[in-house]
C-alpha cells in the first residue's frame, strides 16, 4: 500500500522536499491570511462571464488562490491529503517535475470551474484551495490504476477509486465546495501525467 507513510520527519523532509515545501507555504500563507485578511481578496481566483469570463485579467491568481484557504478544517483537510497522496506522485515524476505538475493541475481547475461558469451563464465565480491541485494527484493515480495496473499493488488501486468516488459525492453534497475545481484538477492531473508517460515510453 503506497499511501502509508512510514517515514519519520527528518526522512519525509529528505525524499520529499516538494510536497513538504508546498505544505510549509500553505501553512505560512494560512497565518499570515488570518492577519491580513484582505489577502484573498488580492489572492482568491476570480472569473466574472461578460466581464472576465476566464480570470485573464489577473492572471497571477490562478496559481495564488491554491495557496489560500476559508479556514483552518478547509486547510487541515487538504494538507492531510497533500501530506499522504503526494510523496508516491513525488516519487515517481521526481520534484523538478512534480512541482510544476501540481501547480498546472491547480491551474487546469480554476480554467475548468470558470469554463463552466461561463457556459452555465453564472454571474460570478471565486475559489480557493488546494483542491484542484490535489485532486490533479488523484487523477494521476487514476491514470496509473488504469492504464498501468502493474505499477499499483490492488489495495492502493482501490483506495483510488474509493478517495475519488467519495470526493465526487462530497463535492455535490457538501456547500462551498467546488464541485467543477475539482473535476478539472482531476482531468489535468490524468491527462498530464498521461502525456509524460508517453513522453517517457517513447
Amino acid at each position: 500500500m503506497i499511501f502509508l507513510r512510514y517515514e519519520s520527519f527528518r526522512s519525509y523532509l529528505r525524499y520529499y522536499p516538494g510536497t513538504a515545501s508546498l505544505i510549509a507555504i500553505n501553512l505560512i500563507v494560512f497565518v499570515i491570511s488570518r492577519v491580513y485578511e484582505q489577502l484573498i481578496n488580492y489572492g482568491a481566483f476570480a472569473a466574472i462571464p461578460g466581464v472576465d469570463a476566464y480570470g485573464l485579467t489577473e492572471p497571477w491568481r490562478y496559481v495564488t488562490s491554491q495557496f489560500l484557504h476559508s479556514d483552518f478544517g478547509h486547510l487541515f483537510f487538504n494538507m492531510f491529503a497533500l501530506l499522504v497522496f503526494a510523496p508516491p506522485l513525488e516519487y515517481l515524476l521526481k520534484t523538478a517535475k512534480y512541482i510544476p505538475f501540481y501547480l498546472l493541475c491547480g491551474i487546469g481547475g480554476n480554467l475548468f470551474s470558470a469554463l463552466v461558469t461561463d457556459l452555465q451563464n453564472d454571474p460570478y465565480h471565486f475559489a480557493i484551495g488546494a483542491s484542484g491541485a490535489i485532486y490533479g494527484v488523484y487523477g494521476a493515480f487514476l491514470f496509473i490504476a488504469l492504464m498501468r495496473k502493474s505499477m499499483l499493488d490492488t489495495a492502493s488501486r482501490k483506495t483510488v477509486y474509493i478517495i475519488l468516488a467519495f470526493g465526487v459525492i462530497h463535492s455535490l453534497f457538501a456547500s462551498q465546495v467546488d464541485l467543477w475545481g475539482h473535476v478539472g484538477g482531476a482531468l489535468a492531473g490524468f491527462l498530464l501525467y498521461g502525456l509524460l508517460d508517453n513522453l517517457k515510453r517513447k
